[in-house]
Parts: structure tokens; sequence; C-alpha cells
């Protein structure tokens, strides 16, 4: 009986999605068929046709098996596209000899750096004395204008041999005879093996043993027919990246990221492996850079920075749109994307060297962004040092990469310079961009293109940023859109969990009044002044800067972090309201840690005492130094304290947590949270520990798009609900094993209970979703009673995974830094605040039902107001009843929106319900509350409603009764704390996550507590 195998599953199907040839034919024979066909790279002249891969079987290559190239292709295509080779061939050889040094010298210089230097040649940056009198002539090894000139060959089963190691690599696709891609292929149908087995192959075995047949490679990538990704030489398995289609035949891209199967993989195979989308990211979308360990790494764009990248060079080639907006979440590659669009517009001929602008809003980003486009060592970029320096670069017709701050543009005269070839990309668009500093950038330069580009939303509260930038051509507004769910789910960046760890402060309003009488009266203070004396003392800032709540939040970050972050080996920031607090919160961390174990960044001014700027002015050689102490894993810093330093633009991945305790609102407060999200071994997530409260506002900041922002904050809670289930399934592994069985007789019973491949690969997949969630919810003492049970799963799990010679099960070394923590017996699970439930992220009520723009939801609440409304025959009640038909009638005649129409719905349930707190008596009032809550809950929940309405409705009056306490309603520290109270009561009964009804529920306990 046939059956499947990687071999006749995903790597013919790789070979027949791209030639044409389906080698599952009976016998020995081919079949072919028609061949996928390929346009001109975008950006390019077109071609003259199109092309296509063909097939070769690897032994009818001309080549001995020690050969990395097609010799014999590669001089017939130095003659076919060289007319001084054409004219004496044998230079051909003298060109082959140099990319034969090259191979050889792989292991003396590096494989990034042999590369770097093999791709200068297929690019065509290098040249030989071939021309008249022996002038120096480029040498082509590939033609990037007409595609139709380049040999596409696809082979599987590539023999390779170096010294004594041969391998056989799956499929390679060759240009010109050169070897450009290597495929590792695996089988779909075995569980336990995806695509990281095929990379891991590739990234550890062939790479090391086979070295130089990846000195000209481009890119390489592993599929198991269900998920596809790619990485380049010496990448990181954590950082190979899917490649996405755009939306296509109706189908939306989203859609599409999330398909399993081989029919989706073939479609993104052939998308990436277009010979012009290849030869595009050859030589438009590969950077070579060097990290701040002066360590040099090859970097190929991920597909959202392809798609970005070029949509502004369509659109500048095009020259009819002259503007375009790009919203990429923060981390998935901002900077870098406009790296590649600005290499790529400086090398298109068409355009005659333009000039590029990069203009940021803020000095820091200008260091990071200038660093990026300097460690990439992109050709002819200089930053603008002054005014003066910008305004002398713009006249005197620079046709470089300026990057400049907006600041820069200040007081810039009209018509600087007139050409319309100049590109200004504006990094975060949503803020001074808008401003009169936009209104100087664009007065000087009238005919420019303008793209901004932002990492955060772009919402109701930043002004005019559509109009500025979005082209109403574009869907929704943006050029191109990279979301929150896109990021996650393509694994670039990491989802976010908000913890909030709120102080329990409170203020004797009565003696406090009374100590300010006796100020006001002992310094004879008119009431003007008694006025202008308490708005000072009430704000919020010195409110937070209270020594003693200081105190307190310094003790819970420490107690925090060492229970939570160290044991993981992560970093953490605390952000706090000025460069005061900053000051604070490091002298009382250093009462409890090492001096050198925080640092304080903040910017000072000429205005400071010479003792603050002694003590804390650093400069940026400075603050370079210390920040990559701080990016140094090892290194014995391990926070970070700022106010408004590095909350945008800083990119240290060992930063997991974030210690919240400043008014953060919008694009800033996104931006800063963000930080968390960047990569790193054995992270799982970002943390926001929240000291101040800005959940709320994360969420309105986010309220644009209701969909997209599901998965940017996840709750822990979640995870502890799921935690039972998953150990009971990975545990019915072993029926009838006696656990506490110790020795050989215990772990071989173990064993027996799973003797086949196939019961082992049910196993490891129960067991890797187990530890998934284990880790990330340890240590907290949640996970005590199912310890022991957890740690004999892993003792077993690590007893029958294959030795780490096996090189293509990465499934078997899943195993995170926690789980081998618990096997030896280090886990640290104690000192955990009880209550430390971490939240999903929820919008404000009215602009919950805005987004949602449910039309049943309105009648409900339409319905709703007429019920209350009924009962009551006085003139105010009367009013209301007339202006809710009013309201009802305009919306029916369509004269108003549904949106409008929710928003007076929303208006009108709370006048009602202050109406009936003024009539009725206050002897009443909580059973009317009781009453009021119970027609909500019975209103607004569906038919799968628990049949405990009454009970909830009773756990909140209780539970609210015993915490309120006189006005609360006027004081944050009383909102927040009822607001925590009621989370925990819904919580109960698992209802915490419906955000629409715990916003209702607290509108009412507001009106009626």
């Amino acid at each position: 009986m046939p059956s499947f195998n990687e071999l006749n599953t995903v790597e013919y199907s790789i070979i027949h999605k791209l030639t044409g040839v389906n080698l599952n034919s009976n016998g020995n024979g081919k079949v072919h068929e028609p061949a996928a066909t390929y346009g001109a790279v975008p950006g390019a002249a077109a071609s003259a046709g199109t092309c296509q891969w063909r097939y070769v079987p690897a032994n009818h290559l001309k080549r001995k098996e020690t050969d990395v190239l097609l010799e014999a292709d590669v001089k017939d295509a130095l003659i076919r596209l060289n007319p001084s080779i054409a004219a004496q061939p044998s230079r051909a050889d003298e060109v082959i000899y140099k990319l034969r040094n090259i191979l050889l010298a792989v292991h003396e210089v590096g494989l990034v750096g042999a590369n770097e230097e093999f791709a200068k040649w297929v690019r065509g940056e290098k040249s030989m004395p071939f021309g008249n009198d022996g002038q120096h002539v480029t040498v082509r090894l590939l033609d990037f204008q007409d595609l139709t000139h380049n040999d596409y060959i696809a082979t599987n089963q590539f023999h390779i041999r170096t010294g004594t190691e041969t391998k056989i690599p799956d499929v390679v696709l060759f240009v010109n005879g050169i070897p450009l891609v290597v495929g590792e292929a695996k089988t779909p149908v075995r569980p336990a093996v995806t695509w990281l087995d095929g990379a891991y192959e590739v990234h550890e075995v062939y790479e090391n043993a086979v070295t130089p047949l990846f000195v000209p490679n481009v890119l390489s990538f592993a599929t198991e027919g269900k998920e596809f990704f790619y990485g380049a030489v010496r990448t990181p398995l954590e950082f190979w990246c899917p490649w996405r289609l755009e939306a296509a035949d109706g189908v939306p891209a989203d859609e599409l990221a999330q398909a399993v199967g081989m029919k989706e993989v073939g479609k993104q195979l052939c998308s990436l492996l277009n010979p012009a989308t290849l030869l595009d990211m050859l030589a438009n979308f590969t950077l070579y850079a060097t990290n701040s360990k002066k360590k040099k790494m090859k970097v190929v764009a991920r597909y959202q920075q392809y798609e970005g990248a070029n949509a502004i060079v369509d659109r500048v080639v095009d020259g009819t749109i002259r503007k375009g907006l790009l919203w990429h979440f923060q981390g998935s590659g901002k900077s870098l994307l406009m790296v590649f669009a600005a290499q790529k517009l400086r090398r298109l001929a068409a355009l005659k060297s333009p000039t590029i602008l990069i203009v940021v809003d803020r000095q820091d980003l200008d260091q990071q962004i200038s660093g990026t486009f300097l460690s990439a060592e992109v050709a002819n970029v200089v930053p603008a040092d002054s005014i003066q320096d910008l305004r002398d670069k713009l006249a005197k017709d620079t046709r470089k990469v300026i990057i400049t701050t907006i600041q820069k543009f200040q007081d810039a005269p009209q018509n600087l310079n007139l050409r319309d070839n100049i590109i200004v990309l504006c990094d975060e668009a949503h803020r001074t961009q808008e401003g009169d500093l936009g209104v100087y950038m664009r007065e000087a330069l009238p005919n420019a293109f303008f793209f901004g580009l932002t990492g955060t939303p772009i919402n109701k509260r930043d002004q005019n940023t559509f109009a500025t930038f979005g082209s109403e051509t574009d869907e929704g507004g943006y050029l191109s859109r990279y979301t929150f769910q896109e990021s996650i789910a393509d694994k670039q960046t990491l989802e976010l969990h908000f913890e909030p760890r709120l102080p329990e402060v409170h203020v004797d309003k009565e003696k406090l009044d009374a100590a300010f009488a006796e100020l006001a009266e002992r310094a004879n203070l008119s009431e003007a002044d008694q006025n202008t004396l308490s708005k000072r003392a009430a704000n919020l800032i010195e409110f937070q800067k209270a020594p003693q709540r200081v105190h307190a939040i310094a003790e819970d970050i420490v107690q925090h972090f060492q229970t939570h972050v160290e044991p993981h080996g992560f970093k953490a920031m605390i952000v706090t309201p000025d460069r005061y607090a900053c000051v604070q919160y490091k002298e009382e961390l250093d009462k409890l840690l090492s001096p050198e174990a925080s640092a304080v960044v903040i910017s000072t001014t000429a205005n400071d005492p010479d003792a603050f700027k002694k003590q804390w002015a650093m400069n940026s050689d400075q603050q370079e130094k210390l920040l990559n102490k701080f990016k140094d894993p090892k290194h014995p810093l391990q926070f970070l304290i700022v106010t408004a330093k590095l909350l945008t633009g800083f990119d240290a991945p060992v930063l997991q947590t974030m210690y919240l305790d400043k008014s953060l609102k919008d694009h800033t407060l996104l931006q800063a949270i963000c930080r968390t999200n960047r990569l790193f071994p054995n992270k799982g997530f970002g943390r926001i520990v929240d000291y101040f409260g800005s959940f709320d506002d994360t969420a309105k900041a986010l309220a644009f798009d209701e969909k997209t922002m599901q998965n940017v904050v996840t709750s822990m809670a979640e995870y502890k609900v799921m935690l039972p289930s998953l150990l009971a399934k990975a545990l019915s592994h072993f029926p009838g094993v006696d656990r506490t069985l110790v020795g050989f007789e215990g772990l071989e019973a173990a064993q027996d209970c799973i003797d086949t491949n196939e019961k082992r690969d049910a196993f490891a997949i129960d067991y890797g979703a187990l530890s998934k969630i284990w880790e990330a919810l340890s240590p907290d003492p949640f996970l005590s009673p199912y310890r022991v049970d957890y740690k004999w799963l892993s003792q077993v799990y690590d007893s029958v995974r294959p030795a780490a010679s096996d090189n293509g099960r990465l499934l078997w070394f899943a195993l995170g830094a926690e789980t081998t923590r618990l096997i030896h017996e280090h886990v640290h699970v104690s000192g955990v605040h009880d209550d430390m439930e971490e939240m999903v992220l929820n919008a404000d009520v009215i602009d919950d039902l805005m987004n949602a723009k449910d039309p049943k939801k309105a009648k409900k609440l339409a319905k709703l107001i007429a019920g209350r409304l009924g009962r009551h025959s006085s003139p105010e009640f009367l009013a209301l009843s007339e202006r809710l038909e009013k309201v009802r009638a305009r919306a029916e005649q369509g004269l108003i929106s549904s949106i409008e129409f929710i928003k007076e719905l929303c208006q009108l349930a709370t006048e009602t319900l202050q109406a009936e707190k003024n009539v009725e008596a206050p002897v009443a009032e909580q059973q009317n509350a009781k009453s009021a809550l119970t027609e909500l809950f019975l209103e607004i929940r569906t038919d799968k409603t628990p049949a405990i309405v009454e009970r909830i409705v009773t756990d909140i009056d209780e539970i609210v009764r015993k915490v309120r306490f006189p006005s609360w309603q006027t004081t944050e520290a009383g909102k927040k704390l009822v607001r925590s109270e009621l989370r925990k009561a819904l919580l109960k009964y698992q209802l915490h996550k419906d955000h629409e009804l715990f916003e209702k529920a607290y509108q009412y306990v507001e009106q009626y507590y």
C-alpha cells in the first residue's frame, strides 16, 4: 500500500509548484505539466517576457560532487551578459577563478563575510580590467533588468561533498549556475515534526558540514507542508520568518496567514521564490549589518518589510500620488523597512539620483535611525548636524540619504529645493510632523514625496494625520499595514501581558482638610490663594512621589523581579512620573539591591542645579556604553529607570518586564509598553506591571479597531484555567502507572506506555502545550499543587527524547529554561501576591459599542431605557421618554448614523439612572440597584447566561458595600478599588472577560452605591 513521506509529498510538491514537473509518476518517468511563470522585479524595468524554473535531476547536472557552482552554466552566463567577455571567452575563467577563491576562503573569513563578498559579485558591484587599454568594466553574473536573460534550474536530492562530509539537501535552486537557495522538506504526516526540524538541519548541519554551498546563498527555507519559513545564513532559528501573501482572489491576507496545508504553502513558496522576488531580495533587500558586539550579521527582509518598501518604491516610480501612510506594529522592523526603501530608491536609475530624507521627531530616534543605517553600511548616508547644515544640504542639492530631526525645519524658507525626486520618510508620523514644523518642511520641499511611517495606530486623537500622509485611494487610508495580530502570529513580536498591582493608598480627607485650614489661617491666605495652593498640592505627580508610596512600590518591584523576571535571565525597566521620581526610585532600589543593579537614564537641562547635573547628566557616548551593558544578559545591570528617554526607539530584547508608574496616553503609551515585545531566547511574552492604572488607557489607545487588538494583551487567568486540563491530558498517556515508584522500575513503566513513534509523538505534542503554559505561569504559587506531576512528566519527556546528535528532531529540544530548572529542582515559586491576576485589555463601553457597530446591542439598550422610563410618570421622566422616541425616530428615518444613535442612547441611559436616584427613597437604593443590575444582566446577556444572576448581583452588592467609602466616586483611588473588586466578583463566575458586561455593571454601581 503506498504511503506518504517527505519525498513524495512535500519535496515533490515543491518541484511541481516551481517547475510544473510531477515526479510522482508511474515508473521512473516524469510527468510535465504547465510550469509557473513570473514577471519582472518590482520597481525595475519590465522584462522582455516571462521566466520560469526548469527541473534538472541532480545526476544530470554538469558537475562533480565537490563542485558548488555549475561552472559551465556560469561561464555561459558571463559570455552572454558581458560583451567584453564575449569578445574573449577565456576571461570568464578569470572570473570563475576569483569566485572559487571566495568559496575556498570561507573557513578563514567566516560564512557571513564570504557570503557578503560573493554577493558583491552577483549584484554586479565588481569590475575587471577587460575594457579598452585595461580599463575596469563591471562584471555581470546575473541580469536584474531582463529576467529572461537568466537561466533558472531547480533540482532535488543534491549531493554535495566537502572533505569527508557528504550531505544531500532536498532542494537547491540555481540561477546562471549559482546556488542561491537551499530548501529542506519534512514529512507532513508526523505530528511531532515541523518546519523547525528542516530549518535546524539547514542551520546547524548543512551550514557547518558543507559550508561552501552557502557562500552564494541568498536565503534558505524549510517546510513540512503546513508552514513555510525562511532565513539567511547564520540566522538563529527564532529569527526565521514566514512569507505571507497579500490579499488575493478575494481571500483576506490574515486568512491566508492562518492557512494550513500544502496548497497554501505552495502559494507562499511560489511567491518568495518567484525569480523576480528572489533577485529583488538579493539586489535590494539584503543587508550585512554589524551588531553592538562588532559581529557581522546577514539580514534579509521580512515579507512586511518587502511589501512596505516596494509599496513606497512603486508609488514613487509611478509619480501620480505623492504621499502614503504605513503602519507597521512596534517591533516588526520599521527602521529596516526605511533602510530597504532608501537603498532601493537610491539604486533606481529612473529616479536620477534622488535625495532621501529620513525625518524623526526626537534626538534619541535620530541616533537610533542613524545607527541602523550606519551599521547596515548603507552608502552615502549623512546626518544634518544643525538647522543651517540641513538648509545648506538641501539648497546645494545634496543627492544622498540625509537623516534629520523635524525640529531642524524650524523657520525653513519656502521653496528651498524644488526637485521632484526628493523622497521624505517620516518616522512616527502622528506627532510633531502635523504641526508647524510639518508645514515648514512641506513648504521648503513643495514637490517632494512624503511617506509617514508609524509603529502605533492612527486613531481619532491624531490630528489630520490621514489628510497629511494618507491617500484616499488607499484602503483604510494606509498604503501598507502590518497589525498586532499579524506580528504576533508571525512570531515577529511577542504578546503583552498586563499585571495590575495598584498600591493601596488611603487619604484621610478630614484630617487633610483640617490641616490645610490650619495652614491657611496661620499664613493668612486669601480664598484665591487657598485654591491655588490646593490645586498645586493635589497634583497627581506629587501624590505619586509620596515617599511611603515610592518605598512600598520599590519593595514590590524587587520582590516581583526576583520571583518572576530574574530566574528567567531577563531584565526590566521602571517608568516613573518625572526625573526626580527616577532619583527617588534609584535611592530606594539601592537600599534593597547592589547599586550596580540599576541606573537612571534621564535628560538634564541648563537650568538644573549643578549638583543634579553632575550626578545624572550623561553624554551620548556614556549612554551608549550604559545601554550596551544593559543589553548584555550577563552584565549585572538589571534595571533602567526612566521617565521619557528610551520609551521610543529603544530595542533591548533582554528587556521583558516594564514596571509602569506614569500616566501615558495613546501612541506614547503603546510605544512604551512595546519595548518589552522583542524576541529573545526563552522569552514567551512581554510583561507590563501596572502601578498606575494604565490598562484602560491602553484599551482606549487601541480602541480604533477591536479586531486587531484582541491578541495584544492576554490574560494569565485564562492560562490558569487551561493548565489542569492540559496536565490531565499529558498524564492520560500513562494509565495505571504508579508515579510514586522511583528508580528504573518507575521509568520503564512510563516508557512502556509510549513505546511507539506515534505514541511518543502524541505525548510530545501534549507535553509541549503543557510546557508552554507552565513556563508562562512559572513561578506563580498557583502551580504548587501541580509541581510533582509536572516534574514527573518532564523527567519522562527528557528520558525519551532522542540524543542531541539526532539533528532532525528539534521539537524534542523545545524545553524552556524554566522546565530545565524544574527538572533539576530549581523552581522558585514563592513570594508572589495572591491577587496577581493578569488582565485582558478592555475598551471604554461606548467606544466598544461604536467599534462593534452592532444594531442588536443598540436595540437592546433602547428597550432597556424604555422599560425603565415606563415605570415613572413625573415630568422629568416624560421628557426623557420623549427624547428617546425622537432619537429612535431619527434613527429609523436614517437621519443619524448607528454610531450617533448608540452615543445618544448611552447618554439617555446615564440620565435615566440619575433621575431614578434623585426621586427614589434612599432606603430603597440597594434593592433598586440590584433590580437595575439584574435587569442589565437579563437584557444584555445571551441565552448562554448562567442561571445564577441573583447570586452574582448579591456578590457584587456585598463586595462593593465593604470596600466603598463616602464619595468614592470622586476619587481615583476609590474608583480603582471598586473596579478591582468588581472584576474579582465577575472572575468568580468566569465572566471577567466580558468587557461590555463589566463596564455596564460598573456604571450602575457608580450610580447606586
